[in-house]
């Protein structure tokens, strides 16, 4: 039998780069399609995401919201206010301060203890400039230097001979409890529609804005913060006076502004060094403000600037005014307006947690609502801040 052997013809018979080359487009094909899956079935995933949501917000507004967007369901608001404040359960519910539970009170939530501060800023105009420490027990104390540290020139062989140190002072601002008792009928809790939180909430606001606000400026520093206004006065220049006093100019006036209060206000504007005038501004009452803007320049232009934008300050020679009830009306002997940095040169110092005791007990058939607070303040840098004295 004869046998014949045929040799392939190596024009039809595949290479191996052909045959790899065909292999790479199956494999790119195979991973396209698994990438394609995959993107379908995040898409999938993000539509079922999206109709949940959906569903949630379309029930959530079918029903009264009891607290503020978003926080709704956390688990301390509604256990705080649905279990502590309307039915006086004796559980604790502590907040992020990690709060004393002996103290006797209860520390309110986060979002309750954040709303109390946001109408604090709002309402009190000295904390709002102010620096604000929050402290985690009743005392607090700041060290600060006077006069930096000294220098001296020498070549580059002469011997280095010592300097002088710093002086240091310390400050210790005297504290007191702040407190406000409001209180609600049972009634009143027991209906579900009444906002119980923004109620507390404001509440302990107003009380401790007003509380607070007067003692900033003229507290006596008696179990209660040690205002601006009360801290020493006198016409010496920094440098010259004692710590923690501050710098007055007179008006020119025993009795009122003076016939060119523009030109006493400039003067007060550059008692202040330039480091301090960024930030700066003036604080008085409206009765005040009502005279100073009636001031006009030599050429007949007013003092007074609008501010040009909603939400922005009125300014007086460049600077913000900030309005403050608690400063005096102009007359003999009084400090009707200050000007610094506030930030540099007052401080208030406040125990972070706010403390509320439920009592059902002392004024039935109303429930007491017990808020206290620890907050303290004094004058931080006496150069900071100064002040205009209604004298000849």
């Amino acid at each position: 039998m004869d046998f014949q052997t045929t040799t392939p013809d190596p024009t039809t018979a595949p290479t191996p780069d052909t045959a790899e080359a065909s292999f790479d487009i199956v494999a790119r094909q195979d991973r396209t399609e698994a990438e394609v899956t995959a993107l379908r079935t995040d898409v999938e995933e993000v539509k079922a995401r999206v109709d949940r949501i959906s569903l949630a917000a379309s029930r959530a507004a079918a029903r009264p919201a009891l607290a503020p967007a978003g926080q709704e369901t956390a688990p301390e608001v509604k256990g705080f206010v649905d279990g502590y404040l309307r039915r006086g359960a004796a559980h604790e519910i502590k907040s992020i301060s990690g709060t004393v539970p002996s103290d006797g009170g209860y520390a309110v939530p986060r979002q309750i203890d954040a709303a109390i501060a946001r109408a604090l800023t709002e309402i009190s105009p000295i904390r709002a400039i102010a620096q604000v420490v929050q402290t985690g027990s009743a005392g607090y104390r700041k060290l600060v230097t006077t006069g930096g540290t000294a220098s001296g020139w020498v070549s580059e062989t002469t011997a280095r001979p010592g300097t002088a140190t710093p002086d240091f002072h310390e400050i210790a601002p005297p504290t007191g409890e702040l407190y406000a008792n409001p209180a609600a009928s049972q009634a009143m809790l027991d209906d579900v529609g009444f906002d119980l939180e923004t109620w507390l909430a404001s509440e302990i606001a107003v009380e401790f804005a007003r509380a607070e606000g007067a003692a900033f400026v003229n507290g006596s520093g008696i179990n209660q913060p040690e205002g601006f206004l009360t801290a020493p006065a006198t016409t010496a220049a920094d440098g010259v006076r004692s710590f923690g006093s501050l710098q007055y100019i007179g008006s020119g006036d025993a009795a009122g502004l003076g016939g060119s209060p523009e030109l006493r206000l400039i003067d007060l504007v550059h008692t202040l060094k330039a480091g301090h005038r960024q930030g700066a501004s003036f604080v008085m009452n409206s009765a005040t403000l009502a005279e100073v803007r009636k001031v006009k320049t030599a050429d007949g232009a007013f003092l007074w600037q609008p501010g040009l934008v909603a939400g922005q300050p009125d300014r007086l020679l460049g600077y913000p005014v900030i309005e403050a009830e608690d400063m005096p009306d102009v007359a003999a002997g009084t400090y009707p307006i200050a000007f610094g940095n506030f930030r540099h040169g007052y401080l208030i110092a406040e125990r972070s947690a706010t403390q509320i005791l439920r009592d059902p007990f002392t004024n039935k058939p109303f429930v007491h609502f017990y808020a206290t607070k620890r907050v303290g303040g004094q004058v931080l840098d006496g150069n900071a801040i100064k002040l205009l004295k209604i004298e000849a």
